[in-house]
């Protein structure tokens, strides 16, 4: 996966490189289509100006999302060509500690200086702002169950 960031021209920050060379990065041996969602704090309800990443865990839960899974930072990151400048996506995910047992998450960037895949704080009390960007999973819903989270689809993004 490093190899394929350096072909495509995307730079690996310190953390996210020892995030992606830790055995507990794993990539899953099969193509996997997963549908990504797009949410902020201040969009699951939180008013504050900053939150816990707990908290945000914890409510997209409720809500019926997923945390992603590792490789999902670095996979966006190999796709997503035309990020806007300023953009910065949290991979909400479990976070992967670095060789000095730092917790760290993944974050997709565009800080203007090129496409970017950073680390940053992925320890429970992390404070996040609530105008930060996350990344989750869309669980599979079958059919029926689909009427169940209406309200929750009306706060994403289209």
């Amino acid at each position: 996966m490093r190899n394929e960031l350096d072909s495509k021209g995307c730079s690996v920050g310190g953390q996210a490189a020892e995030v992606l060379a830790r055995p507990t990065f794993t990539v899953s041996s099969q193509k996997t289509n997963v549908e990504l969602v797009d949410l902020s704090p201040a969009q699951l309800g939180f008013t504050s100006d900053n939150v816990t990443l707990a908290n945000v865990y914890a409510r997209v839960q409720q809500l019926g999302f997923q945390l992603a899974a590792a490789e999902v930072g670095p996979q966006l990151r190999i796709q997503y060509f035309d990020q806007p400048i300023g953009e910065f996506l949290i991979i909400g995910m479990d976070p992967i500690k670095t060789w000095s047992g730092e917790p760290i998450i993944l974050n997709v960037a565009n800080g203007g200086a090129g496409l970017i895949l950073i680390g940053q704080d992925g320890r429970p009390e992390a404070d996040i702002p609530v105008s930060s960007r996350f990344i989750f999973v869309r669980a599979y819903q079958p059919a029926a169950s689909r009427e169940a989270v209406g309200s929750v689809a009306a706060i994403l993004p289209p």
